[in-house]
């Protein structure tokens, strides 16, 4: 059975028109790509070969500025890399971090495979079993507009939504390279001197 499913670019351009300065960590690939298409700003922190890493670092980030929300906006392949990091996120009960999951049930940087989450597995059940505050599934882009609303209230802890998009592979928009120049901007833009 097929599943609806909505366009990543759109949904991610809503997501980030609502963050309200929000600190926003992108997955390796497509993620930030698609961040990136929307428009570079210093507080996306993107990810580039530390498959597995954009939720723990979204955590570490969270810890480092409880007085800001992140956003880690990742994909299902890097997700399912990364299984453990939502128990770790949970038992750290993070109040200001939220893990988006662009979930197209495919391995989009490495030939469009089959993931786990074509097969049945669902981050949003996953998460709620681990203690996380809040999950959803959304398969439309209406509900990413309540989603956004939802954001900006604050949370009783770490939330995560899965949003179901269409399996594709769009032209991509290349972040800086330079992980260097990341974190410094980065840091810059939370007020730290470069490192």
């Amino acid at each position: 059975m097929t599943q609806e499913a909505m366009d990543r670019r759109e949904a991610v351009k809503r997501l980030l028109a609502a963050r309200d300065g929000a600190l926003v960590v992108t997955g390796l690939g497509s993620p930030s790509y698609d961040v990136h298409a929307v428009g570079d700003a210093d507080h996306n922190y993107y990810l580039w070969g530390a498959m597995g890493g954009a939720a723990l670092v979204g955590l570490g980030i969270a810890q480092a500025q409880p007085n800001k929300r992140v956003m880690v906006i990742t994909g299902d392949g890097e997700q399912l890399m990364a299984f453990g990091s939502l128990a770790t996120i949970s038992v750290a009960a993070p109040r200001n971090l939220d893990l988006i999951v662009l979930d197209n049930q495919h391995f989009g940087e490495t030939g469009m495979q089959s993931s786990h989450t074509g097969r049945g597995i669902d981050f949003s059940t996953v998460a709620a079993a681990c203690g996380f505050a809040e999950t959803k599934r959304l398969h439309r882009l209406e509900e990413v507009d309540a989603l956004c609303e939802t954001l900006r209230k604050p949370a009783q802890g770490p939330r995560l939504f899965v949003l179901k998009i269409k399996a594709e592979n769009l032209p991509r928009s290349l972040p800086p390279r330079d992980a260097t120049f990341i974190k410094n901007r980065f840091r810059a833009h939370l007020g730290f001197s470069p490192c």
